[in-house]
Formats: C-alpha cells, structure tokens, sequence
C-alpha cells in the first residue's frame, strides 16, 4: 500500500504506478449476487452447466461486475491521508478486452495518469488495469476519475 501524507504529495506523483492490489478470487456467489443486483442473468454468468459448452467453457463475470470491484482494489493499492474524502467524478476509456473466468484470481494494477488541483480539491485520473492470473490479456483498463476533497 502506498501512502500519501498529503493532497500535494498524491499529485507530486502524476506519471507513476501506484502498486498492485492483493489477488482475489471471484466466486461464483459473487457473479450471481451481481446478477440479481443488476437483473443481469444472461447465462453465460449464472448457468453453469450451459456456460460449460459456451463461448468461454464456464461461468464468467460480468463486465460491469469487475468494473464496480474499482474502488475495492484501489483501497488496497493507495491512501492519502491527507484527504477529507475521495468522490467518484467519472470514467474514461473502459475497456473489457478479456474475460474474467469464476474461479480465477483477478488484482489492479494502478497509475496516477493525472492530479489537476480545483477550487474543490485534486481531480485525480487513475488508470486501473485489472488483470487475472495466468492470462496476457486484461480483464479491464479502465480511467477512473476521482475528486479528494482537502481536510476542512
């Protein structure tokens, strides 16, 4: 975990990775917990025997579903302490260029693409690459954009 004192010292490192998340599994009782979340019950994310002769050969993620898991995984990549609150403000560039098998193991990789200080605080643009174990392709790469509010 990477840990900023300060708003001044989080936007100081515009430019740089910021670190990887821990793995995590994603289990089929999360996929099905997303689905009735979303009304989302396509089968190749909630039937696993179909799923099991689909396109993929088992149950997979939604998309949706490890875009949402964004905010978790950064939690565990980087803090500033130096900040009242962080507020979603946006996303930009989402991409889900490989699938996210039940079972396997996924982690975010994260970089601080921007830091423009606002009369509100710093507008922050986090490039977040969701990857899963033993696969090239990524799950997701998404910008995620983020206003942290300064302390009052």
């Amino acid at each position: 975990m990477r840990v900023f004192p300060t708003l001044e010292a989080f936007a100081a490192a515009q430019g740089s990775a910021l670190g990887t998340s821990e793995w995590r599994t994603v289990t089929q009782q999360r996929v099905d917990a997303f689905a009735d979340a979303t009304d989302d019950r396509q089968w190749i994310h909630t039937d696993p025997a179909r799923a099991a002769e689909g396109p993929f050969g088992t149950t997979v993620a939604h998309g949706y579903l490890t875009l949402s898991l964004l905010p978790a995984l950064c939690a565990e990549i980087y803090r500033i302490d130096g900040a009242a609150a962080g507020v979603n403000y946006g996303l930009d560039k989402v991409r889900f260029p490989g699938p996210v098998p039940v079972g396997s193991r996924i982690r975010g990789a994260a970089e601080l693409v921007e830091a423009v200080d606002t009369p509100q605080g710093v507008r922050a643009r986090v490039r977040v690459t969701v990857e899963v174990e033993g696969r090239a392709r990524p799950a997701c790469v998404a910008e995620s954009i983020a206003l942290f509010l300064p302390p009052s």
